[in-house]
């Protein structure tokens, strides 16, 4: 047996994206299916995902069946397990099953296992908080781990695997709430328990240390984020999901290295998608690792670029030649992109395919002498040449004389135009800019996580949840702090003061709530 530990890495499969797409709606299983067969191709010990590796919080029937088809065509068999797992897996692992990782599991015969994190898209919700990583677990098609139970605590246990002389030890986190998980970090709340250097001296000293989590990389308000610099600096390896650029050679920070995967599939139409899609394989000896990148083939090609019509030599406002222009900018793509699919293709079974509709998206910065057209008939003479022919142009206005308005996007990072602005407004900042502090009993606050749930989550029961035990808490709040022998006045306006200042109570405590999970 071998002491080198092979590991096949990917984050942000997505898989169900658009299954009900006439043309992409494969994408995500195809990507999803090529990850698995690469797992099998370069003979790893196991997969390693990194979250969301479902789209939807509640994915459909057909979206399950499908996951559970591949897994079980792939990664079933009679190849025997080369690693041992020596830590609790009663506390590394979420499954009712009582058999820790499903290769122990007597019931199932797995060649490849799989395990996984939650992300932002998959994580757990609703009635027992239950996500579908947990359904996939208890099925035992999966190994669930990566769970945070108690915000104001959170204990990172290391799954310990050893392969010969080789130890590693897999630290996992769910995604959490970035501003919640960056309060608990920097209050020393979030701890990554490590061997007994007495006890195990040998687990202390000479074991591989990685960590999987599913967070802002990318600073997106003061504390919506993880820094990188919060990584302990034992850490050998950090996977780092939830950012969907493919920057998966290894990044020094501080002494750690941290690569990140990105996304199998193209989940929105920006620059950062249109980067080459990789997964790793990580190979493990000792304390020294080595990473493969290795391309995905099946990724639909996608071409990203932006013109500003002003500064193109010659053209002149009228729209028939900027369409003309656009038109050629596209072609260019459409070309670019079939000759980069075409030099992808590596064996002869893989040149057989046909290639498959490109994604385009060109960015259009426009001054006011210039006019926005109709894209979605723009984009019919495209129909049947590229994937997204409703949406392959993106106007944005921009002031006459300057590239970009003096107006910050979400990040605090960057000006840009107010449509882009508009691209990534997340549902609870633009909650809390539109109500402000104008309700009299309901806490704006609480409000920002109940629509979010209800928007992204797809929770139908979160408002009128919140809604009824507002309005209990308050009655009982309002009985409990008057004496009602002496209440003479329950006039409207009486009514409103109080509640209002039993609202402004309710708003100091969610507070410091939030800071202290």
């Amino acid at each position: 047996m071998s002491d080198t530990l092979k590991i096949l890495i990917a984050t942000d499969n997505h898989v169900g994206y658009l299954e009900n797409d006439q043309i992409r709606g494969r994408d995500s299983f195809d990507a999803f299916e090529e990850v698995l067969v690469l797992a099998k191709e370069y003979q790893a010990d196991f997969i390693l995902l990194g979250g969301d590796l479902f789209h939807d919080n509640r994915p459909s029937l057909y979206c399950m069946n499908e996951v559970i088809t591949l897994i079980r065509e792939h990664c079933y068999g009679n190849k025997p397990c080369e690693f041992y797992i020596v830590s609790d897996q009663s506390v590394n692992f979420q499954s009712r099953s009582g058999h820790g990782a499903n290769v122990y599991d007597p019931n199932v015969n797995i060649s490849i296992p799989i395990f996984s994190i939650h992300g932002n898209h998959d994580d757990p919700s609703g009635l027992g908080n239950i996500c579908v990583l947990d359904v996939l677990a208890n099925g035992g098609h999966i190994n669930y781990f990566g769970r945070a139970y108690d915000f104001r605590d959170i204990q990172v246990n290391p799954i310990l695997f050893e392969k010969g002389a080789t130890k590693l030890l897999l630290y996992g986190l769910g995604n959490i709430r970035d501003e919640r998980l960056h309060h608990a970090w920097g209050d020393g709340n979030v701890k990554f328990p490590r061997p007994d250097p007495e006890m195990e001296p040998d687990w202390y000293r000479n074991a591989f240390n990685l960590l999987v989590l599913h967070q802002n990389r990318v600073q997106h308000g003061p504390t919506s984020y993880i820094p990188e610099d919060f990584i302990p600096d034992f850490f050998n390896l950090v996977v780092w999901g939830h950012e969907h650029d493919c920057r998966i050679d290894p990044e020094a920070c501080n002494g750690v290295d941290i690569i990140q995967p990105g996304s199998s599939v193209a989940t929105s139409l920006a620059a950062g998608e249109a980067i080459p899609k990789h997964v790793g394989l990580l190979e493990v000896t000792g304390t020294e690792y080595t990473l493969q990148k290795i391309p995905l083939n099946t990724v639909r090609p996608f071409e990203w670029t932006s013109v500003s019509l002003a500064e193109v030599p010659g053209l002149t406002p009228d729209p028939k030649a900027c369409e003309q222009y656009l038109t050629s900018v596209i072609e260019d793509l459409i070309k670019k992109a079939e000759a980069k699919w075409k030099e992808r293709q590596q064996t002869e079974e893989q040149q057989q395919r046909d290639t498959p509709l490109p994604l385009i998206r060109v960015r259009v910065y426009y001054t006011p002498e210039f006019e926005a057209f109709n894209v979605v008939v723009f984009g019919k003479k495209f129909i049947n040449r590229v994937a997204n022919p409703k949406d392959i142009l993106k106007f944005s206005r921009v002031t006459k004389g300057r590239q970009q308005r003096n107006v910050r996007d979400t990040t605090g990072n960057s000006p840009a135009p107010v449509p882009e602005r508009l691209d990534t407004l997340k549902i609870e900042n633009l909650v809390g800019e539109i109500l402000g502090r104008n309700l009299a009993v309901l806490p704006e606050n609480e409000l920002q996580d109940v629509v979010q749930k209800l928007i992204e989550k797809d929770d139908k029961n979160a408002l009128s949840s919140y809604v009824d035990q507002s309005l209990n808490r308050m009655k009982r709040r309002m009985i409990d702090l008057e004496d009602r022998s002496h209440i003479t006045d329950l006039s409207d306006d009486y009514v409103k003061r109080r509640a209002l200042a039993l609202k402004e109570e309710r708003h100091s405590a969610y507070a410091q709530e939030t800071h202290e999970e």
